[in-house]
């Protein structure tokens, strides 16, 4: 498993601030204000910064490969145990989450009448979400975003049943996967709910840690690039194009850290602040929707017409679900993420 690294750590923070601020132009009063007093800039937000799932998707696939398989081919046994494992570490923290994002909700709808509020959760609502299939089942969400930890538990397990299937020969059949995911799965609408409609940028993030790691690296890098094109020249996608230049760029930073251990420095104060906004990506991502439905509470009650008073509010309510998400990524997530349920 890679050391922690910069680069990573500065995309992850990137990609999830914007697209918490993406949800901040869909949802809500709040929403709607601020289209109206910026409408440039939450169009912009709107179209464009949740393509960077794009970011997460590679990167999660970088670190599957290099996890299960750092030389192209399974490093471990007991895949039953491996996969409920990362079960468990997904799972726990987003049980907690959703916690919030329930007591949050019905804070919101004593106070609001908008259809973007969740309705009070059912049992079987509850029993999906615990077993991430609410998007296969076709469940009501209860939180928005979370088909993403869905997704990536079921990339996870797709990465590592190929893996366990190809043997020695594992990653042309991870190659074979990826490549039909980007020329047919990925473009069936309705194919969102399942993970190979997502491989393709999966397993670019893993071939970027592969290519990375081989005395072929430029080759290898080249080969991913000519993928990438075809994958373009079949059916332009803009989310595609991004994710190829993400694995791009992480394979060839992972080639220059093989070769010669160059590292990315910053003053020691910012790298700090970058790791920790880094770590906490993933309690962002879990955690801001509630206060996406507290800041709409907020905006409808103070009814505030001044200039930038929208603008106001949602710069609070980011700076708020930024706290959140370092409370949580100390308290909740790091803590339970130290639990070995499944031995």
């Amino acid at each position: 498993m890679p050391r922690r690294h910069l680069h990573i750590d500065a995309a992850k923070v990137l990609a999830s601030h914007l697209i918490v601020l993406h949800h901040f132009t869909v949802y809500g009063p709040l929403a709607y204000a601020l289209d109206l007093a910026a409408p440039r800039l939450t169009d912009f937000f709107f179209e464009y910064a949740r393509m960077a799932v794009q970011v997460f998707l590679v990167i999660g696939g970088y670190f599957s490969a290099s996890s299960l398989a750092p030389h192209g081919h399974l490093q471990f046994s007991h895949l039953i145990r491996r996969v409920g494992r990362r079960y468990v570490r997904l799972v726990l923290p987003f049980s907690v989450a959703l916690l919030l994002v329930i007591a949050g909700s019905a804070v919101a709808r004593g106070a609001l009448q908008s259809e973007f509020i969740p309705a009070a959760p059912g049992l079987w609502q509850l029993l999906a979400h615990a077993g991430l299939v609410q998007g296969v089942l076709g469940v009501e969400p209860l939180s928005i975003g979370i088909w993403y930890v869905a997704i990536d538990f079921q990339l996870y397990v797709l990465m590592a049943f190929l893996l366990w299937l190809g043997g020695r020969q594992a990653q042309w059949l991870v190659a074979l996967v990826a490549l039909a995911s980007l020329l047919v799965f990925n473009l069936q609408a309705d194919g969102d709910n399942w993970a190979p409609y997502f491989f393709g940028a999966y397993g670019m993030g893993a071939f970027a840690w592969w290519a990375g790691h081989s005395r072929q690296a430029g080759l290898r890098l080249a080969a991913l690039a000519g993928v990438g094109m075809l994958a373009l020249l079949w059916d332009f996608r803009l989310r595609i194009l991004l994710a190829l230049v993400v694995a791009l760029w992480l394979g060839f930073a992972r080639w220059r850290i093989a070769r010669d251990g160059a590292a990315h420095t910053l003053p020691v104060s910012l790298s700090r602040a970058v790791r920790v906004l880094g770590r906490c990506s993933y309690a962002l991502f879990l955690t801001h929707f509630c206060v996406i439905l507290l800041a709409n509470v907020a905006w409808a009650h103070l009814q505030w017409t001044f200039w930038g008073s929208a603008g106001l509010v949602a710069l609070l309510a980011w700076s708020a679900c930024l706290a959140l998400a370092l409370a949580f990524e100390r308290f909740v997530e790091r803590p339970l993420s130290g639990l070995r349920l499944v031995n």
